[in-house]
Parts: C-alpha cells; sequence; structure tokens
C-alpha cells in the first residue's frame, strides 16, 4: 500500500478531533499527517508527536513554502480562515491536487469551478457542521420525501453552538468554542430568507430578537432563540426547494444571550471604525470612552425605562384583575374563570383568567430579568475591569469587544459545550395529506479540546478525506454535500461515531 499524505493547514479550536481522526487513521490506511500552522507547538500538542504526523512552522502567506507542501501532498484540507483559502485553492490546481474546507464556497472559490473539472479534481466545501451536517441530513430527508412522492412546502434549519447546561455560568449563557472574530461579525451582512411566500431581506440591527424561539425537543434545552443565518436563498435550488413557501436557515442561541447581543450592536461595539489608541488602556477605560461617545447614559435610561414601563403597567394590570376579583367576592357575584377574546387572526378565543394571571406574571420576571441583565453581562465583559491592559496599538470597539470576549468567556479546562441541530420540515406526501418533519440533533463536549464543535465539525471532514482518497467518492469540480454520493457514506460513518439524528414525525 502506497504512503498517502495528507496536508492539513490550521491546528485551532476546531481542528483538534480531526487530528485525532486522522492519526487513529493513519497506521491502517498508511497516512501521513502533516499539519502546517504559525504555532508549532501547539500542533506538537495535539498530535503528541504520533510517529505518522509532521508538524510544520508555516506562515501561510510564505509562497515557496506552502507551495512546496502542497505539491507533495495527496489531499488538502484547509482549517484556515475562510479568507486565506483561496490562496491554498489556486495552488491546489496548479499541482492538481484534491481540496476540502469546512468554510461557505464564496465567490472567489466558485469563479475557480472550471478550472477544478479541468484538473480532474474536487474542492469539496461546506463539509463542517454548519455548513456541512445540516446540508447532508437535510438532503438525506429531503429526497427520502421526493421519492416517495411528497412535495416540501417549508423548511426551517436550526443550528447553535452552545454551553452546555453543566457548564453555564456566566450572564451571557455563551462560551467560545471556535473562531471569535466569527462571532463578533455574526450577522454584520443581514440575513435574506422566505417566508410565507416573501422574500425577507432583515439588516444587521433587527437580527438578534430574543423572542423569536423554537421547540428542540431536547429536555435540557427545550426551547431556544435564533437568528436568520447569512442568505438562506441560494440553498433554495440547491435543496430543490424552489416549491416553498418558507425557506429559513438560523443560528440558535440562549434566550439572554441574544437579548445581550442586540445591546452590544445597539452600542457599536461590533463597530470596526473608529479606532482607539489602546497601549495603556484598561477594558474599564476603553469602555468608558466608547460608551461616552455613543450615548451610553441615554441609552441605559431608554433602556431601562421601556422595562420599567412595561413592568409598572402589567403590574397595573394584574391588579386590577385582582380587584375586579375580589370585588365580586365581596357583592356575592360569581368570578368568571373565562371569557372570549379575537385574537390576531380576527377569531374567538377562549381565555382563561389564570391563565392571563400566569402569563402576565411570567411577563413581569421577564422584564425584571432584563433590566437586570443589561448590567450584568456589560459588567461581566469588563465595564468596571482596571487590571485587563489590551495594549494591542490602534484597535476598533470590533477588536478589543473579541479581546474582552477571549478572556471572559474562554472554555475552561473542566468545561463542555454542546451543539444542537434540528430540522423543522412540513410537507405534503403523494395522497395530499400535510405532514412534518422534526429531526434533531444533540452532541455534547467531552472537554475544553474535544469539544462538540470540534467533533461535528472535523469529522465530517476527515471522512470525506478518507472516502476520496479510497476513491469512493469520485466527483470533479467544486461541490457541497448535497448528493447522495457524498452524505450518504459521511451520515452513516457519523453514526457510528455517536452522531446521529432522532426524528418525530405527524400528520397535521
Amino acid at each position: 500500500m502506497n504512503l498517502k499524505k495528507i496536508l492539513l493547514f490550521g491546528a485551532g479550536k476546531s481542528a483538534s478531533v480531526l487530528i485525532d481522526y486522522l492519526l487513529l487513521q493513519s497506521t491502517g490506511c498508511n497516512w501521513k499527517i502533516i499539519i502546517a500552522d504559525t504555532n508549532k507547538k501547539l500542533i506538537e500538542e495535539k498530535t503528541q508527536h504520533h510517529k505518522n504526523s509532521e508538524a510544520v512552522e508555516l506562515d501561510i502567506n510564505d509562497g515557496d513554502k506552502r507551495r512546496q507542501l502542497i505539491a507533495a501532498a495527496d489531499i488538502v484540507i484547509s482549517m484556515m480562515p475562510p479568507a486565506l483559502h483561496i490562496l491554498v485553492a489556486k495552488d491546489c490546481i496548479h499541482f492538481g491536487k484534491n481540496l476540502l474546507t469546512a468554510s461557505y464556497a464564496d465567490d472567489e472559490i466558485k469563479a475557480l469551478e472550471q478550472q477544478v473539472k479541468d484538473k480532474g479534481i474536487i474542492f469539496l466545501c461546506e463539509m463542517g457542521l454548519d455548513p456541512g451536517i445540516d446540508h447532508m441530513s437535510a438532503m438525506q430527508l429531503l429526497d427520502e420525501i421526493r421519492e416517495n412522492g411528497g412535495t416540501v412546502h417549508s423548511f426551517k434549519s436550526h443550528c447553535g453552538g452552545l454551553v452546555a447546561p453543566e457548564s453555564d455560568d456566566n450572564p451571557w449563557h455563551y462560551k467560545i468554542t471556535w473562531n471569535p472574530r466569527n462571532i463578533v461579525m455574526a450577522g454584520k451582512a443581514g440575513a435574506i430568507y422566505k417566508l410565507n411566500g416573501k422574500e425577507i431581506a432583515e439588516q444587521y440591527e433587527t437580527l438578534f430578537e430574543a423572542d423569536r424561539t423554537v421547540l428542540t425537543g431536547n429536555e435540557e434545552v427545550p426551547v431556544l432563540s435564533y437568528y436568520p443565518n447569512r442568505n438562506s436563498l441560494p440553498y433554495i435550488d440547491l435543496y430543490g426547494l424552489g416549491e416553498a413557501s418558507t425557506f429559513i436557515r438560523t443560528t440558535l442561541r440562549y434566550r439572554d444571550f441574544m437579548y445581550g447581543w442586540k445591546n452590544i450592536v445597539e452600542l457599536k461595539l461590533t463597530d470596526e471604525e473608529p479606532v482607539y489608541q489602546t497601549d495603556g488602556l484598561s477594558l474599564q477605560d476603553f469602555f468608558k470612552e466608547h460608551l461616552l461617545k455613543n450615548g451610553f447614559g441615554d441609552w441605559l435610561n431608554n433602556k431601562l425605562s421601556e422595562r420599567l414601563s412595561e413592568t409598572k403597567a402589567m403590574l397595573e394590570n394584574l391588579m386590577k384583575i385582582a380587584e375586579a376579583e375580589n370585588i365580586a367576592q365581596v357583592e356575592g357575584e360569581p368570578v368568571e374563570d373565562d371569557f372570549m377574546l379575537v385574537n390576531e387572526e380576527g377569531r374567538l378565543k377562549s381565555i382563561q383568567l389564570e391563565d392571563v394571571k400566569n402569563d402576565a406574571a411570567s411577563v413581569v420576571a421577564l422584564k425584571m430579568h432584563e433590566a437586570n441583565l443589561t448590567m450584568k453581562q456589560l459588567f461581566f465583559l469588563g465595564l468596571d475591569d482596571q487590571d485587563t491592559i489590551i495594549n494591542k496599538g490602534l484597535c476598533s470597539a470590533a477588536d478589543v469587544l473579541q479581546m474582552a470576549l477571549e478572556k471572559k468567556l474562554a472554555l475552561q479546562q473542566g468545561d463542555k459545550d454542546m451543539i444542537v441541530m434540528l430540522h423543522e420540515i412540513a410537507y405534503k406526501d403523494k395522497e395530499g395529506k400535510a405532514q412534518s418533519i422534526h429531526s434533531s440533533l444533540l452532541v455534547k463536549g467531552e472537554d475544553s479540546i474535544h469539544t462538540a464543535m470540534a467533533k461535528t465539525v472535523g469529522l465530517p471532514l476527515g471522512i470525506a478525506a478518507k472516502l476520496i482518497l479510497e476513491k469512493k467518492i469520485n466527483l470533479t469540480g467544486i461541490h457541497i454535500p448535497v448528493c447522495k454520493e457524498i452524505y450518504e457514506p459521511v451520515l452513516t460513518e457519523l453514526k457510528n461515531l455517536g452522531i446521529s439524528f432522532s426524528e418525530s414525525r405527524d400528520i397535521l
């Protein structure tokens, strides 16, 4: 058996489990795993100097060294930041090497389609978690529905990297398991999706609405909030869902995170302009300077006043209900425990008085919680932190925020993260009966290194690399994993490794 060389660019947070998988397979498959990163020590920590591994210190912009590595490889996996994939991709075309990435196939990569085909190689992109496992698991369901004569009219796909409940110990209800820059920049371009037959374009400022929720079907986290993810529309044709009136892909978060991040956006803490001189500047100093510049006092007064006025109004309504009940009892009149209201659709709806009181009490509690949470979250990020000195020269607010997140929301050694993914599909079967599928995935990490994020991003890449080297995937050109030749064997192997979906199906 000829020795095969797998070249991996990047040994960061999401690469840990991928490296473990490749090394585990290396002896039986006769592989040599070459890992290139700016931090050679990090590579050696993750490989433990495995006999089938080689650690290479590399600046990805060193073209000569990069090309030398690619020329000697049988297949290339890039775990670099998305903007750097193009450097690797062009070299892979030059040397005729297959390339795998977990990132979205951007316009620069797509423009190479003909060159990739002419070389008879494959660029397999969006081969991680989201995008990746979401595509594969969705297409498996959609193909099944279509093969049985069904027609899909609504498709919703949700995915989020979360802190596991047992490690959730901060007011943000979040810890970092992937590229922190991506967290800061998430949603900047807004989102586009299809809802009830209409194309919706949402701006960045409106994305993080905590009241958008979904039932997960999982007891540990039964309800999560979500925000629309990027532009969903190109995937309508890729999924073959031109007939669907609703098509949306979203990111899941805990409710308090969504509430807090909306505040972060409103306070312009994700802005990349202007810049601040941060040498000698503490986090407290930065927050003071930035927030004063952006009208923090007025913003906070408005925020708290809004919450308090809503709470006051609801409390007054509760008191009126209680007063009416007391008067009725004194006068010996029966207390009505249900009545009719007209709902938003103009239909009569029966309302239980006790439900009204309980709902009102819940709203009061929520508004009071939000008023308190606003300051808790800001203080946690460093509003009063005089000890942490930034010392990064000229930085934007987004740069400083990233630093604060990395320090304050780091996944600690004993912490566990969690991946939640679910697909909600509504369709009509061949007999015209309305049906639905709720397909969900929950994966927990083992520790701060072998995270659920690293598992679900890395394993699909490793499995796909093995399938390509074994010539079980023989496609050429630029692909994402939406065809059976890719998704069937990858999902089968993921299931063998403990990553599988549970389903519930209903007749509507």
